[in-house]
């Protein structure tokens, strides 16, 4: 079995033309480093680490790394911008955890609306609405390559 735990950023700057380089509030960096010791207490480590290019994701996966320090695989992929094909995403993601079988446990760090229908592509039937720098759960079958969403867990409110 694999874990993949699918991550909303922390919150994030008011929109602006420039989407790409909306930084982190600074409530939006607690929030992240609260969720990344919440993670150190749900698993022992993560094997691999798959972020979106935006600049408010890559914050975000900075502050899990600083208590996740042995990230055996790392990716950013402009395959999880808030726009890209949710069906698509958890293709390449599926992909990269059949190629990689050593990582047992993922993070992705990506935006909603990918990270709802994400969950949804790998857990059929399930489309949670995350809070900023929300977790969700999924236990993935290796065999059938599809998951089972364990819950939810954000700063501000616990879902199950």
């Amino acid at each position: 079995m694999y874990k993949i735990f699918i991550m909303r950023h922390g919150e994030a700057e008011a929109m602006k033309a420039d989407d790409f380089n909306r930084s982190l509030t600074e409530s939006g960096f607690d929030e992240a480093d609260e969720m990344a010791v919440n993670l150190s207490l749900w698993t022992p480590s993560i094997d691999a680490l798959v972020v979106s290019p935006y600049l408010r994701a890559q914050q975000t996966a900075e502050q899990i790394k600083r208590r996740h320090t042995e990230i055996k695989f790392e990716e950013t992929s402009a395959d999880f911008t808030p726009e890209s094909c949710a069906q698509f995403a958890a293709d390449y993601l599926l992909a990269l955890v059949q190629m990689h079988p050593e990582c047992k446990t993922w993070l992705v760090v990506s935006h909603m609306p990918l990270v709802s229908y994400l969950v949804d592509q790998l857990c059929s039937g399930k489309m949670p609405i995350f809070n900023t720098a929300a977790i969700a759960e999924i236990h993935l079958d290796e065999s059938r390559l599809s998951g089972s969403l364990v819950g939810i867990n954000s700063p501000k409110t616990r879902q199950s």
